[in-house]
């Protein structure tokens, strides 16, 4: 199959994708898109919303809908590393054998990340880096595809072990999920008090997924997009004399290289899912929010006066 061709199937199987995850998710359209294109990216993606917002939902449904194993991990103070990895134990016939732990997963549903400690935090972003996992001085690779959703709850601080910025910048997107508008709430709740059970049917499986993932690293990219990405990271670094007036004044700590590459691999998905055969200065904008948003350190003149990130990266264009 030509690349254009398979480029054209893609945009086929996304439109069929949005519409079986849309029999059970009512709105989050912007979520869902941009956890599909972090799917297709091969990247990590950090959900923040209040609770009751379907985050584990949308996350179940697009595993199902992706035809992918989906292990969700319910994080807690007293969680340990072992607990998400795996352990040796004995076994009847005197011999250590290895039981592996729910990492050995497709999708990974990390439930309120920043509710456990740093150690067993640190445990599950190195799988997320280097997709293998060492115990007892054995290695283990991960099964491919593999993608850690984590989710973290922006109201709650008692208990909680935030994530440091390296860490967070680990995650190729960081998405906001809204309340649901009136009439979207409305049909949420017709569709979850009756009832009526809607089935989501696979429309990919892994070995596909795998090969768009290659597509989309192998989509070319014009020049001048990818110096306006990185211009773009450039403007977020206070230091930087290409920074903007409202940067210095408000930003304590800019976004490193890792931005630049993630904004043209998710440029480039962005593109392909909507029929583009290269991506424009327009799909670097379109994802430029959720990648930049977590990878921006605001001072506390900005939170003095409301300034969002949203904002400050709009602002960049």
């Amino acid at each position: 199959m030509s690349d254009v061709t398979a480029v054209n199937t893609l945009v086929e199987k996304y439109s069929q994708l949005q519409q079986e995850i849309g029999k059970v998710i009512i709105g989050q359209q912007e979520a869902v898109n941009y956890t599909l294109l972090s799917v297709f990216c091969g990247g990590h993606s950090l959900l923040i919303g209040v609770p009751g917002l379907a985050k584990t939902l949308l996350v179940n449904t697009i595993s199902n809908a992706l035809g992918l194993n989906f292990s969700r991990i319910q994080f807690t103070p007293d969680l340990m590393p072992s607990d998400i990895l795996g352990s040796e134990i004995l076994d009847e016939t005197r011999h250590f054998k290895f039981i592996k732990g729910p990492i050995f997963s497709n999708i990974i549903l990390a439930d309120e990340i920043n509710r456990t400690p740093p150690k067993t935090q640190a445990a599950l972003l190195e799988a997320m880096q280097e997709k293998s996992v060492t115990i007892a001085g054995h290695h283990y690779k991960l099964e491919l595809p593999f993608f850690v959703l984590a989710t973290q709850n922006p109201i709650e601080q008692e208990g909680t072990y935030p994530l440091p910025e390296a860490q967070l910048d680990r995650f190729m997107f960081s998405i906001n999920l809204e309340y649901p508008s009136f009439e979207e709430e409305v049909q949420v709740v017709k569709n979850t008090t009756s009832i009526a059970e809607q089935k989501v049917n696979a429309i990919f499986s892994s070995e596909e997924i795998i090969e768009v993932q290659k597509l989309i690293r192998k989509i070319p990219v014009a020049d001048n997009v990818v110096e306006y990405a990185v211009r773009l990271v450039g403007k977020t670094r206070p230091n930087s004399d290409k920074a903007t007036e409202l940067i210095k004044k408000y930003i304590d700590w800019g976004a490193g290289p890792r931005a630049s590459q993630n904004l043209i691999l998710a440029a480039k998905a962005h593109a392909a899912v909507h029929g583009k055969y290269s991506p424009d200065i327009e799909d670097v904008q379109a994802v430029a929010i959720p990648i930049l948003s977590h990878r921006i350190v605001k001072n506390y003149k900005a939170e003095a006066e409301g300034i969002t990130i949203k904002e400050i990266i709009n602002s960049l264009f």
